[in-house]
């Protein structure tokens, strides 16, 4: 089998990977042994084990740490004893047992649904008002009668049925007032001869 320069890098990645494992297994296998608490067994009397004050680090900044005086696990039935004298002031119901709730009465009626309410829409708002101002109209034989209207300084001329300011129709020229229509807005509106 021929090896390759290619094929050196991946046997070397190999090998190292197989070394990283054997020190995990032998970790777990040679490791420390654990150690298993002491259960005492009814009528049997365990000798204790000396009880030697352990002393743990010195703190760096010159601190006494208290001494630890024992790290037995063993149970020690003397200790429990004493809670179990203790009374439990608790409630009066027991946990253990099923028991029936007793639901209060409600104080006010349930509060009846109502309807859903429709969304209505707004209604739109009026058609803006027409800006012009009648100031008169001029009258010839044999010609139809024209107004003027005036909207700021611009002056517009017209007749009836013609439209002015590119929206706004004559209908109908009287000798008072004029009915004009926007024709954007389907807004008719009258305006009267200003005196002045």
């Amino acid at each position: 089998m021929k090896v390759g320069v290619e094929n050196r890098k991946e046997i070397g990645f190999l090998l190292v990977l197989a070394l990283v494992a054997a020190i995990v297994l032998g970790r777990m296998y040679m490791g420390k042994p654990t150690v298993s608490a002491r259960v005492p067994i009814p009528g049997v009397t365990a000798t204790p084990a000396p009880k030697k004050p352990v002393a743990p680090r010195a703190a760096k900044k010159g601190r006494k740490l208290p001494l630890i005086t024992s790290l037995d696990p063993t149970l020690r039935f003397d200790l429990l004893k004493s809670s179990e004298d203790q009374e439990y002031k608790g409630g009066k119901r027991n946990i253990f047992q099923a028991e029936a709730e007793v639901i209060p009465q409600p104080i006010a009626p349930a509060v009846k649904k109502q309807e859903p309410q429709v969304f209505t829409p707004p209604p739109p708002p009026p058609p803006p008002p027409i800006p012009f101002k009648f100031y008169g109209f001029s009258s010839r034989p044999g010609e139809p009668k024209r107004i003027f209207l005036a909207n700021g300084d611009d002056v517009f001329i017209g007749a009836e049925g013609e439209i002015i300011n590119r929206r706004y129709r004559i209908v109908r020229i009287t000798n008072s007032s004029v009915e004009i229509e926007d024709i954007l807005n389907n807004n008719k509106q009258t305006i009267p001869l200003t005196q002045g």
